[in-house]
């Protein structure tokens, strides 16, 4: 399917690995320009060769700290520098720690805030002149599957996710009709993430085998975790203008393991 973004300009942030690698490949494989992002300059090289391995649009790195304000004007700068503007913004972040309510100190709650919420507004702020001006703009905003249901142990995902789809919504308003606005919100995928966490818990006894560990990520109808280009796809399908009437939406990619109705 030609999701007709050939020659597009996309901003994918914390892309050098996970989630956000995956939505700037599926992007890159239908032919759009993208800068990615990350904190570490050798990871984020090693994520432009591999996404340029088959992608059809050009890759670019911007290093930088989303918790940074300059380097998010940065960011969006690069871009607009680069490709001559910014028809689609897909913002991603690194979940924080985890861990239940009484062991969080205030310190976690505002480094949590700061990273999750306060990226996604610095993002859209910079680069909304921009999404405005193109004939396509789209924000697509990666959080959780913890804001439809709360995730033991998760405390700070349950809580300070909630605000980005607050804000996701609200731009769906505020943006349109220039600049549609969604959100995704993923289960457990085979990440790198998933994969540390999963090795350590077999370091610790608690399963035999990689294997096993990873079964048990797998709670949901589809009996397995997600294909992380999975999720990347749907972010270049409501990317697309093949998904033009979809606005303001959440949208579960989890195999069906949540149990909440809307």
């Amino acid at each position: 399917m030609d999701l007709q973004i050939d020659g597009n300009a996309a901003l994918v942030t914390a892309s050098s690995s996970g989630l956000g690698k995956a939505s700037a490949r599926a992007l890159a494989r239908e032919g759009a320009n993208v800068v990615i992002n990350g904190r570490d300059a050798d990871r984020l090289a090693d994520a432009k060769a591999d996404i340029e391995s088959d992608a059809t649009g050009e890759i670019v790195t911007q290093q930088g700290d989303l918790t940074d304000e300059d380097d998010i004007e940065a960011l969006v700068e690069t871009t607009v520098d680069e490709f001559g503007g910014i028809d689609h913004l897909v913002t991603s972040a690194g979940g924080p720690p985890s861990g239940p309510f009484l062991d969080t100190d205030d310190e976690d709650w505002y480094q949590a805030y700061d990273l999750l919420v306060m990226s996604v507004v610095r993002l859209a702020r910079e680069a909304e002149p921009h999404l405005r001006e193109s004939d396509a703009g789209t924000i697509v905003n990666i959080t959780s599957r913890s804001v439809k249901e709360a995730i033991d142990s998760l405390v700070l995902s349950n809580s300070v996710r909630m605000s980005v789809i607050g804000l996701e919504k609200t731009l769906s308003q505020e943006f349109a009709p220039d600049v549609r606005t969604n959100a995704v919100l993923p289960g457990p995928h085979e990440t790198e993430r998933i994969e540390e966490l999963v090795n350590q818990a077999v370091d610790r006894g608690e399963y035999d085998s990689y294997e096993a560990g990873l079964d048990d990520w797998a709670s949901n109808p589809l009996e397995r975790v997600g294909d992380p280009m999975e999720l990347g796809n749907t972010v270049a399908f409501l990317s697309s203008p093949l998904s033009g009437y979809i606005n303001g939406e959440s949208v579960l990619i989890d195999g069906g393991s949540t149990g909440a109705n809307l």
